[in-house]
Parts: C-alpha cells; sequence; structure tokens
C-alpha cells in the first residue's frame, strides 16, 4: 500500500510522514522530492530551463511511479509518499502507472484554512538563505491559485480531507494513521492492466453519430484520449474483444461485429513493448443508444463525440495517425496495414 500525502506547498505534508511512519506498522518514508533533486544533476540546463517545475517532466513521472514501486517490491508493508499533485492528468499518469503494477494507493489531502496556510508559507525559512528562502515563498504563494482550483474539483473528491487548520503535526499525523487504518481513506479507484511484458493486441472500436463524429473515451489511469476498447485477452478474437471492451467502458451492448478498418503494428519503445492495434468501425449509435451511455468512474472520467480535425487537440499523435487512416479506410470501403502509423503495401 502507498499512503499519498497531497496538499499545497506548504501545508505540512513531509512533516506529517515522518510522524506517520513511526505510527503506521512497517512503514517507509519516500519523498519524490529526492528524484526532483537527481534530475537536476542528470538532464543537461537546458531541457530543466524548458519548464517551472520539474513534475512537468514526463522522466520525473515515470521515475516515480518506477521508483516508489522498486522501493515499495524491497521493502515491502506500507511506503509513505508526501507529494503535491494539482494536476489531475499526473495524478492519473502516475496513479495509474502504481496501479498497474498491482499496488494500492491512499490518497489524502491536508487542506488548512488558506489564512493559516498563507501564514504557515510565510513563516517558511528551510534553506538558510534568505534570498532563496524569500524566492520559494513566492513560488508557494503563486500556485495557490492551482490549488484552489484543484481543490474545488477533482482534488477534494479524489482524496480524503483532513482540515489541518487546529491540528499540530502530530495529531495530523495520528488523523491520517485513524484514517487509512480504519478504512475511512479508500484505496484510489483508478484500475489499471499489469504492464505487458511482451508485445500486446489490442482491439478499439470507432461509433459514429449522426454527424458523423465519433466517440473518444478518457481515461484516469493515463493522459490523452482514446478510443473505446482494450487489449484482446488470449483466446479471444479480436472484434468480439472490441464488443467486450464497449460493453465493459460505455454500458453499450453492440448488436453486430464491427467491421475491421486498420491494422497498425506499434513499434516498440522502452518501456513500451508495441505489438498490434487493431481499429473496428462500430456503426451510427442512435439516440437511445448514446442516452444510455455510462462510464466506470474507476475508469473513464468523460466522453464525447468530436470531428477529426477536434480530435487532433485530445489524442496522442500515434493514434491520432491511426485515426486519420482509419477515417479514410472507412470511406474507401476498404481494410488498410499500417506499420507504425504508415500505410505499406
Amino acid at each position: 500500500m502507498i499512503v499519498w500525502i497531497n496538499g499545497a506547498f506548504g501545508a505540512g505534508k513531509s512533516s506529517t510522514a515522518r510522524e506517520l511512519i513511526g505510527l503506521i506498522p512497517h512503514s517507509t518514508l519516500y519523498d519524490p522530492e529526492t528524484t526532483g533533486g537527481e534530475l537536476r544533476r542528470l538532464l543537461p540546463a537546458g531541457r530543466l530551463a524548458e519548464v517551472d517545475d520539474y513534475q512537468d517532466l514526463p522522466i520525473w513521472r515515470r521515475l516515480v511511479v518506477d521508483t516508489a514501486a522498486a522501493l515499495h517490491a524491497e521493502v515491502g508493508g506500507v511506503l509513505v509518499v508526501p507529494m503535491t499533485l494539482l494536476r489531475q492528468e499526473y495524478r492519473d499518469e502516475i496513479f495509474g502507472g502504481l496501479a498497474a503494477r498491482r499496488i494500492d494507493v491512499r490518497h489524502v489531502l491536508l487542506a488548512p484554512e488558506e489564512t493559516i496556510l498563507r501564514k504557515r508559507i510565510d513563516d517558511r525559512a528551510d534553506y538558510g538563505d534568505p534570498a532563496v528562502d524569500a524566492d520559494v515563498r513566492r513560488w508557494c504563494h503563486a500556485h495557490l491559485p492551482l490549488y484552489r482550483e484543484a481543490v474545488a474539483g477533482w482534488l477534494g473528491a479524489d482524496a480524503h480531507v483532513v482540515d489541518t487548520s487546529a491540528l499540530t503535526v502530530a495529531e495530523t499525523a495520528r488523523t491520517v494513521a485513524d484514517a487509512v487504518q480504519g478504512g475511512r481513506a479508500e484505496p484510489c479507484g483508478i484500475v489499471q492492466t499489469p504492464e505487458p511484458t511482451r508485445e500486446t493486441l489490442a482491439a478499439g472500436v470507432l461509433l459514429f453519430d449522426e454527424e458523423d463524429r465519433f466517440l473518444l473515451v478518457d481515461p484516469t489511469y493515463k493522459p490523452g484520449w482514446e478510443f473505446p476498447g482494450g487489449v484482446v485477452e488470449s483466446g479471444e478474437p479480436p472484434a468480439r474483444a472490441g464488443m467486450r471492451e464497449v460493453a465493459e467502458e460505455i454500458g453499450l451492448e453492440l448488436d453486430a461485429v464491427p467491421r475491421l478498418l486498420l491494422v497498425d503494428w506499434e513499434r516498440p519503445q522502452p518501456p513500451g513493448f508495441g505489438g498490434l492495434r487493431l481499429l473496428f468501425d462500430g456503426g451510427r449509435l442512435a439516440a437511445r443508444d448514446r442516452d444510455r451511455l455510462r462510464l466506470p468512474g474507476a475508469e473513464l472520467r468523460a466522453w464525447r463525440f468530436v470531428t477529426e480535425a477536434e480530435a487532433a487537440d485530445l489524442l496522442p499523435p500515434v493514434r491520432y495517425d491511426r485515426l486519420r487512416w482509419a477515417l479514410r479506410a472507412r470511406e474507401r470501403g476498404t481494410v488498410l496495414n499500417l506499420e507504425a502509423g504508415v500505410p505499406v503495401g
């Protein structure tokens, strides 16, 4: 299990985490700040200068997942992780990666009143250098609007909230420990299939409305939108796998086996193994079918019908290339064979 202590910069996450490992048996502290510090030594200065926060570096998010999983496998028990996560897509990516390794995450938010939080930020003097401390305080204050927005939206609903306005660090840690051990801080709802150990076969289904827009879904466990679909299970026909995934993901039972539009070979890009990606034409949905669309909150947070142009801003490039050729195949009534998004033969 991982207990992820979230909160605004200056909310007391690190001090609470240090107290918490003395209250939860067999627990170990992992602070992702150390991973960010190492990146300052590993990455070229020019790359670091491109971002204001190392959380915006994909390598940091990947290393946090890998480090937490490796440490958890090494020491077992409970891993206590104090780290601010204010962007939902970063939370999805990190928690989804941990879920793929079958590691439960208990998400706890330390949320003092803002006037108290601002005073705590103003009182910070962590570095012994007045100029550095002043820069840190300015940085913390500058991120408060993003914190407020997150708490009012996804974060307040996602985490177990602990109001620390009137609590000492020791009292806060005890409250968190009681919530975790008493079951009030429930496991995070994100689910994810285990990471593959070899090439995979996946089936996606394009579903259209009366305006010929197609359906995309927004997974909670990875960045970017996606077509309904998923990995084909052992011994399962790919088209039937697409039908099963549509039923599981959005609650629709397709009446007919969808028609194949394209086969795309996805190049292995470590740590990914690549494999074959199939896209099927699931046909046009009637208005009554669209009214029945349902999302499993643990896996998908939204759906929408979009045009090809709108999809360019939602899909990662590799999926967008696959989509473009699938639409051309549908227009021509043919099946296309792609290698890494490019037609061959």
